[in-house]
């Protein structure tokens, strides 16, 4: 599933204010349509409190492994109506998402080609449109709620150790990791999919959607803060427009990802729960990195054009 920020007001039921400790618009064992990222889901209402004076809603999405079972508020939540299922079916047709007539269950944890992946950065871009929305409302507080919100990545000690080699290949011998990357981030994607499903089928839901999610992170925060100065130009001529960067950079670029995921996953309105379920995927997925370190990542970059130039200036002269 993706991230935990819902795209447009609770029609049917949520767009009441749900802050009123009086107002409780859902109700136990009620069948519900549930926002979860820039989708809906059918979900169930199992129990119901007042947290911070503003009911909240403890919901499973049906079909899905407890494990997503969180707390939402009434934002979050839509009336099981016909009018919202034709939106949610609406949605869903936008996004060409199949549907397993079934479950119910959407057959989506597989790794998408270049064509979805631009789907799902447009969603992104949703969800940091609306981040900014919400800072903007009450700029002080959201800071203090995102320091808190920090999700500690503890990135094993080997992998600092390529982040610090990384860092000196090309920022101080102007070296570059040559593209496209083998393998991709898609290929080691994939590979801890199928790692994974190996030692519990039953997770392959959980565990595809959170690589989902890492995938359009990526594609997305690579160029705007994963490269170095001396990458932008090798980023220009190597990924094409209708191209996602995830099928040419490689294990290098993907583990500078996890530098900025902290900041990154703070600005998305995630329960503190489900944050500490993610962090959790996420450190086992370092770990796999770690345990095929070898297999992943390059030992030695390429000379840069620009050093390249710099050179043959140089050996023109003498």
């Amino acid at each position: 599933m993706g991230n935990s920020d819902q795209s447009g007001n609770a029609s049917g039921g949520g767009n009441s204010s749900g802050g009123d400790p009086s107002t409780r618009i859902f109700t136990e064992g009620e069948k519900v349509l549930a926002y979860h990222g820039p989708r809906i889901y059918e979900a169930k209402v199992q129990k119901t409190e007042v947290r911070k004076k503003e009911w909240k809603y403890f919901v499973h999405y049906l079909g899905w492994n407890k494990n997503w079972d969180e707390w939402v508020a009434a934002d979050r939540l839509l009336k099981h109506t016909e009018e919202n299922i034709m939106k949610q079916e609406t949605l869903e047709k936008k996004q060409g998402i199949d549907k397993n007539p079934k479950s119910g269950r959407l057959i989506q944890y597989k790794l998408k080609n270049a064509a979805d992946a631009k789907v799902e950065r447009e969603d992104f871009k949703s969800l940091a449109t609306k981040g900014k929305k919400r800072k903007s409302d009450a700029v002080a507080e959201s800071e203090n709620a995102i320091l808190e919100k920090f999700v500690k990545i503890q990135i094993p000690l080997t992998l600092k150790k390529q982040l610090v080699d990384d860092w000196e290949f090309v920022t101080q011998q102007d070296k570059l990791v040559k593209l496209p990357r083998s393998p991709t981030v898609d290929n080691i994607l994939t590979s801890y999919l199928d790692y994974k499903s190996k030692k519990d089928v039953m997770i392959i839901d959980s565990i595809g959607e959170v690589l989902k999610g890492l995938r359009c992170y990526f594609d997305k925060a690579l160029p705007a803060m994963l490269l170095y100065k001396k990458e932008r130009q090798q980023y220009k001529e190597a990924v094409a427009p209708t191209e996602s960067p995830s099928t040419i950079y490689g294990a290098e670029h993907l583990l500078r990802l996890f530098v900025k995921l902290p900041e990154l996953l703070a600005q998305v309105n995630i329960e503190e729960e489900t944050l500490t379920r993610l962090q959790q995927k996420l450190v086992d997925f370092l770990k796999f990195l770690q345990k095929n370190q070898n297999t992943f990542f390059i030992s030695a970059y390429e000379g840069s054009k620009v050093s390249d130039g710099k050179s043959k200036r140089k050996d023109d002269k003498d």
